[in-house]
């Protein structure tokens, strides 16, 4: 009576579980099923629930998906490549990208099965980005590029026809710069060290490398040897041969005690996975300095710099108060906006649905060919004469999605402005995890007046001229995206705390949430800037030209805008930003601030993704006046 009350989907859930821990040779190995975005988290990896009936082309693709997870699992180490990995945004894009491809690879040349897997999933995963709507340069991601280029050099198999036009427009450019060093990672393909240096080498010659990171050093190769004979790759071929033979085995005979691995899974991931992906963007520890970006290879230290950054912080909000401060902070912050969380909540409620109905799935009735239509097949007994029906489900865009806000914590927003974004921000949070859109919240200022201990050191070391950002930089966490809301809201009351809002340098702290998106795995990636005005501090202006971060600020916008991958927009709040985004709109009171929030991102998910700086939102450039 169990078999027979158990869903068609849970013996091939269970054989490709049994056949993921196989590959991986993980047996504490955890796979569970479910709506959200796929990923895998140390042991744990989510695949999305299949569908009923188990058509050939999603199964190949959710196989795909499974076999990625597990070699990376078995021909990846993750310490090695934390630390060999290099600065800026799109090096550490191409560096991940690189690495992905050679443990799908060790994979694909030994077993053909799984090469076909891992090309359908492949293959929907350039569909869905939208890489066949690429008709510019600009427009595709140089990562993504290099990283099909690297799996051509080291399977022989074509580039996915999705994809094939995208990478065509930058193969050219790589063929010339790099095509020495992809003709040699084969050769290394089963070194994961030797193939990061040729990796790293291939950045360089990109023009991608940033310049503190330098070269790997002998004393670098002598240092890591202990770490090179720990890594996965130590098991011979015949091993992996065998496990390869063993994961078939195991599919056909999978038992009920390996789903219970699977579930549990998915009942902790219902509680909150807080684990980092490597190579995420989340920082690993507190007060780390704020990332550098390469600026896709243009160098742009000759026009900014910092005059130091050894007193810059990326901090935890909970780091900067206690848990009781934290909590009282919270309940001050509820109490003064219980009005406008309810005008807010509705806004929510209306935004969930849009994005609900989005991602719901749909059919087409009464159509010659496709999926015989259960439904209808009473009408047929009763009139032979009619018939058959069929129907086909609609295809969906909506794609996986991560938005990022950044809030202005200068000392201009104290007051209702830093209160009503702090809430917004907070209701927004918990109406996109309802439709599995992932949300971070960041905020930026400095971490002292006049310019801290920055200008300390410039006035020891004799005031030498010109010497860049003299203030020293705070960039809050206040919720990552992987951190569930539940866990997080109480951080957004220290928006509130007497004291943490000082000056703002906004350039510096786009680029870093620029890049913690950009080393987001989701297909795409939306940044909202919520500020008051201008980028100030009077430290830097001082010493430097008047425009000095005004500048900058414009040219880090003109870059995310034309060369990123990440869709740029902005609300500034009784100010004009219009003058600095593409995309903007200003608003003059602060309780406009929850109605326009949600009006934005209903606007970008209406738009069409592929086309960056195209449909409503691009032509937002007018101002909201209070009635």
């Amino acid at each position: 009576m169990a078999n027979k009350a158990e869903s068609p989907i849970e013996p091939f859930k269970r054989a490709l579980g049994n056949a993921t821990r196989s590959i991986a040779g993980e047996r504490e190995l955890q796979v569970s099923f479910g709506p959200e975005t796929p990923g895998l988290r140390g042991l744990r990896a989510r695949l999305p629930v299949p569908a009923r009936d188990l058509p050939a082309a999603e199964v190949a693709q959710l196989r795909g998906l499974a076999d990625s997870m597990a070699l990376r699992l078995r021909h990846h180490d993750d310490k090695l490549h934390s630390k060999l990995l290099p600065q800026g945004g799109t090096a550490r894009a191409v560096f991940d990208a690189v690495e992905q491809a050679r443990v799908e690879a060790l994979g694909a040349n030994r077993m053909p099965g799984m090469a076909s897997n891992l090309s359908a999933a492949l293959d929907e995963r350039c569909r869905s980005r939208g890489f066949a709507k690429v008709k510019d340069r600009s427009e595709a991601p140089l990562a993504e590029a290099v990283g099909l280029l690297a799996r051509e050099r080291l399977t022989g198999l074509p580039i996915p026809e999705a994809a094939r036009g995208m990478v065509e427009m930058w193969r050219p450019f790589i063929e010339e710069k790099g095509g020495a060093d992809l003709d040699r990672l084969f050769d290394n393909i089963k070194d994961q060290r030797a193939f990061a240096k040729l990796a790293r080498k291939l950045i360089k010659d990109l023009d991608l490398a940033d310049e503190e990171s330098g070269d790997m050093s002998e004393d670098d190769d002598e240092s890591d040897q202990e770490n090179q004979g720990q890594q996965p790759q130590s098991q011979s071929e015949g091993e992996e041969s065998q496990d390869g033979e063993s994961s078939a085995q195991g599919e056909q005979q999978a038992d009920a005690s390996d789903a219970g691995g699977g579930d549990a899974a998915e009942m902790e991931a219902e509680a909150g996975m807080e684990q980092q992906v490597a190579g995420s963007g989340e920082e690993a520890g507190k007060g780390r300095r704020p990332p550098s970006s390469d600026m896709m290879g243009h160098n742009r230290e000759a026009a900014y710099k910092a005059f130091t950054k050894q007193f810059d912080e990326v901090v935890g909000a909970d780091d900067l108060c206690d848990a009781d401060e934290l909590g009282r902070l919270r309940n001050h912050l509820d109490q003064q906006l219980n009005h406008l969380q309810s005008v807010v909540g509705r806004l929510a409620n209306r935004l969930q649905r849009r994005l609900l109905a989005k991602q719901t799935r749909s059919w087409d009735f009464d159509l010659e060919e496709g999926i015989l239509d259960a439904a209808r097949l009473a009408r047929i007994v009763a009139n032979p004469t009619l018939s058959l029906s069929y129907k086909e489900e609609k295809e969906t865009d909506f794609r996986d999605t991560v938005v990022s806000l950044l809030i202005d914590n200068s000392g201009s927003m104290r007051g209702r402005p830093i209160t009503v974004a702090a809430m917004c921000a907070d209701i927004l949070a918990r109406t996109l995890e309802r439709c599995a859109v992932k949300v971070e919240i960041l905020g930026f200022t400095t971490r002292a007046w006049k310019g801290g201990q920055s200008r300390e050191r410039w006035l020891n070391e004799n005031k030498p001229a010109q010497p860049g950002r003299l203030n020293d930089l705070r960039h809050i966490v206040y919720k990552s995206a992987d951190a569930p809301w539940r866990r997080a809201r109480r951080n957004l009351g220290l928006m509130l705390r007497e004291g943490l809002l000082k000056e703002n340098i906004d350039g510096e702290a786009l680029m870093w949430a620029h890049d913690r998106l950009i080393a987001r795995p989701e297909q795409r990636r939306i940044l909202m800037v919520i500020s008051d005005g201008a980028p100030v501090d009077d430290s830097t202006l001082s010493v430097n030209p008047g425009n000095y971060l005004d500048r900058h600020l414009r040219e880090t916008i003109e870059w995310i805008e034309r060369r990123s991958p990440v869709e740029l927009t902005a609300i500034g709040i009784g100010h004009d930003v219009t003058r600095y985004y593409r995309r903007a709109v200003t608003i003059v009171d602060a309780e406009q601030l929850g109605g326009v929030m949600m009006e934005r991102l209903a606007e970008l998910f209406e738009d069409d993704p592929g086309a960056k700086g195209a449909g409503k939102a691009g032509t937002g450039r007018g101002r909201r006046r209070a009635a």
